[in-house]
């Protein structure tokens, strides 16, 4: 599956309305901002769609995942949105996150804790917010809102030394640039490290590099730990690929049309994070082609 696709959710009294992007998309927020009360509807849509009040508005079918046998529901779902609610254990276990990344399923899972199995974007975060798009009638209305990304510091960093997550070309290209300034640059060889190493160096002016596209587990910790440090930036891109893609290297009209909309050639089956596809499509498109 790839595409952007519209969910629609709603009875006589609560409307869901949101669409989806990536492959995998984490609902936030707290006991009763209305995760399971959106997936208790489509359950109840998906049990029984000619005896229920909801209706359900979507191009792909919908399932709800749930319970022990979870991999035997699994097996049988192909090229649809799955839906998983909070309290279901498996969805943190390293079993989960196999089975899945050779699925053509698009998964939207409730989780007020982070994930580290699994790569997701900062910016598929989301939480539930109530509008008031339908005050005059009774229905409530709810919509997505993303929770990380929409905010950026246009000011100018200067750091003493630059970190970054990759231990790769991203590195290689970074330690580069921070030698031809003066600059120190580290590597932390995975993005589970960044957080211990930002708690432990409390006082150092640093930049901070790591692919966005897969630092969707780490992003609330070190937010809430870097939140009142102005001498810490942190900066993050998809990928060191999608760097290298929009800086125009290629001169590539479809390329440049890959940049403009993502979603709608990232086949999920293929490429589980946004990641891995900006890395083929800079292997597979040489430079000037």
């Amino acid at each position: 599956m790839k595409g952007k696709h519209r969910v629609v959710v709603s009875t006589k009294r609560l409307k869901y309305d949101f669409e989806l992007r990536r492959n995998l998309t984490i609902i936030r927020g707290d006991s009763a901002t209305g995760k399971t009360t959106l997936i208790d509807m489509i359950q109840d849509y998906v049990n029984n769609p000619s005896g229920t009040p909801v209706e359900l508005i979507c191009d792909k079918k919908c399932f709800v995942l749930e319970g022990a046998l979870w991999k035997e529901q699994l097996s049988g779902i192909s090229d649809s949105i799955i839906f998983i609610d909070e309290g279901n254990e498996f969805i943190k276990t390293e079993e989960f996150a196999g089975k899945i990344q050779k699925t053509d399923n698009y998964y939207v899972i409730a989780s007020r804790e982070s994930l580290p199995s699994l790569p997701y974007s900062v910016e598929e975060i989301y939480g539930i917010k109530t509008s008031g798009k339908y005050g005059t009638l009774k229905q409530s209305y709810h919509e997505f809102y993303r929770i990380y990304g929409a905010d950026t510091y246009k000011g100018s960093v200067n750091p003493e030394i630059v970190i970054t997550e990759d231990s790769n070309s991203g590195y290689q290209f970074f330690e580069h640039v921070c030698k031809d300034n003066g600059l120190k640059c580290e590597t932390l060889n995975g993005k589970s490290n960044v957080f211990h190493y930002l708690n432990v160096h409390k006082n150092e002016k640093m930049l901070v590099i790591a692919d966005g596209a897969a630092f969707g587990s780490e992003i609330d910790k070190v937010l809430r730990l870097i939140e009142k440090r102005e001498n810490i930036a942190l900066y993050l891109p998809e990928s060191f690929e999608w760097l290298i893609l929009s800086a125009g290297i290629l001169k590539n009209s479809f390329v440049d049309k890959i940049l403009d909309d993502p979603s709608e050639y990232v086949e999920c089956k293929e490429y589980f994070s946004w990641e891995r596809f900006f890395t083929a499509v800079l292997i597979e498109r040489p430079i000037g082609v």
